[in-house]
């Protein structure tokens, strides 16, 4: 039999096509194969280029052998992370690993391309599986030649591109436009994200422009920026038709969700099909109301926000909660505090907190967090606060925990996992008498940032903020 028929006779079974010593045929067919192959000469590889980045200190590099090798791999990106913001490279023995988790986790992509430096790229374009590394940015703008917008790599350009946009906002904006039509589409959502740095009423007219393009994600960066830019002509539509979409008559809201996503709404960044589980005349009032300027309804509906957002909870019904949702989309979107301070008190999500200044966040985080249960909502809030967690936040998490273990221990594991990552390592002292898991990690953090600053003699190993409760 053939190599063929024994495939064949195995994915079908050996019970509908019996094919006896099946096994034995195939290992001599392997065998066959591979020995009627002839030998060639092979051609020596190109020496691996120099490096120009200096190499982690021996005890960092030794740190990271070990998360690679399982002892806090969950740590691995801030290690990552921490290395690429110094310009610090790895050894070269662990650069093949990294290029493997490279390969399987995207979010870690952008920090490789600095950290395996030459020999990362060299070993890239040797192995397909690894050349998704040729596309990321080997460093900062300032590092790059002068012909990388011409023959570098859609990261390399990505750089020089935010590079030159926070110099100089309208030089950055003309170079992308002169090109524009033959970059290709990933590039072309890639770039306008770098508009989001110093934008203005300058551009505009590109931004209307990209919402005729024929790449969804293009057209979706391009909305939610004229969404961001106050005055724009997107603005202005979408305003008209929140207004139509929800009004005060007679002393109670009025909801009309739109009866139709036409090509206009399309445009402008509503997008017609409803995911799974929501009706689409509710997802499109949703996204009716995220663009539509948070400015329109105090003068529209004649109240404050705080009181806009009790009209919805007293007589908004089941249209209410979509026109929350949108308000919540138009928060972040905006970057809008005023109203972010008006929906925590009935929405107190991530994305809304995250739009406060850190120190007001860090309170209003730390009092829900003392108000509330440790359970699936407090761990996804949590989740969504970026770290490092210093004065009355890190207290009170430590508190909860401390509580938490008295009365329900079996429900702090994913509680003390959070904090463990996203705490100020310089405050592990604190966590001792807290739980000594955590208090482990903490110092294995602290460390860890300690032997990355000693290369180039920076803070050693966080912030040092001590808990309000510390002090």
């Amino acid at each position: 039999m053939d190599w063929a028929e024994l495939v064949s006779a195995a994915l079908v079974g050996t019970d509908r096509r019996p094919v006896p010593g099946l096994l034995g045929k195939a290992a001599v067919e392997v065998v066959r194969r591979r020995a009627g192959q002839r030998l060639h000469r092979g051609e020596p590889l190109p020496s691996a280029p120099g490096e120009d980045r200096p190499l982690v200190p021996s005890a960092a590099g030794e740190r990271l052998a070990r998360i690679l090798s399982g002892e806090r791999s969950r740590l691995l990106h801030e290690w990552l992370e921490a290395a690429a913001a110094r310009g610090l490279r790895v050894p070269a023995e662990t650069i093949p690993r990294l290029l493997d988790h490279g390969a399987k986790d995207r979010s870690a992509r952008s920090w490789l391309g600095v950290v395996t430096g030459a020999r990362g790229r060299w070993l890239a374009g040797l192995n397909p599986d690894w050349s998704y590394l040729l596309q990321e940015a080997a460093g900062d703008a300032a590092g790059l030649g002068p012909d990388v917008w011409e023959l570098g790599t859609g990261g390399d350009r990505r750089a020089h591109l935010a590079g030159l946009r926070a110099a100089d906002p309208a030089a950055a904006r003309e170079l992308l436009a002169r090109g524009w039509a033959k970059e290709t589409p990933e590039d072309r959502a890639a770039f306008i994200a770098v508009f989001d740095d110093g934008l203005s009423p300058d551009d505009e007219p590109f931004l209307e422009a990209a919402l005729d393009d024929r790449r969804r994600e293009v057209r979706q960066q391009a909305a939610d920026l004229l969404t961001r830019l106050p005055g724009s002509r997107l603005g202005e539509r979408m305003a008209e038709r929140g207004r139509r979409c929800l009004a005060r008559e007679r002393g109670r809201l009025v909801i009309e969700p739109p009866e139709e996503c036409d090509a206009a709404m399309e445009r402008d960044g509503v997008r017609a099909r409803a995911p799974r589980g929501t009706g689409e005349r509710a997802w499109w009032l949703q996204q009716v109301i995220a663009r539509t300027p948070l400015s329109v309804w105090e003068s529209h509906l004649g109240g404050s926000p705080d009181r806009i957002r009790e009209w919805l909870d007293d007589d908004g019904g089941d249209w209410g909660r979509e026109v929350r949702r949108g308000l919540v989309r138009a928060v972040v979107l905006q970057r809008d505090r005023i109203w972010a301070r008006a929906l925590l008190q009935r929405e107190p999500v991530a994305d809304v907190i995250a739009v406060l200044p850190p120190e007001e966040r860090a309170r209003e985080v730390a009092s829900i967090i003392r108000g509330a249960v440790v359970d699936g909502q407090l761990i996804m809030l949590l989740g969504g606060i970026p770290g490092p967690w210093t004065g009355p936040l890190a207290s009170a998490v430590l508190e909860k925990i401390r509580h938490t273990s008295g009365v329900q221990p079996w429900n702090t594991g994913e509680l003390c996992r959070l904090a463990g990552e996203r705490i100020d390592p310089a405050l592990h002292e604190h966590a001792r008498d807290v739980d000594s898991d955590l208090a482990a990690v903490l110092r294995f953090r602290f460390d860890m940032h300690r032997e990355l600053a000693r290369a180039t003699g920076g803070d050693e190993g966080g912030t040092g903020e001590r808990p309000t409760a510390a002090r």
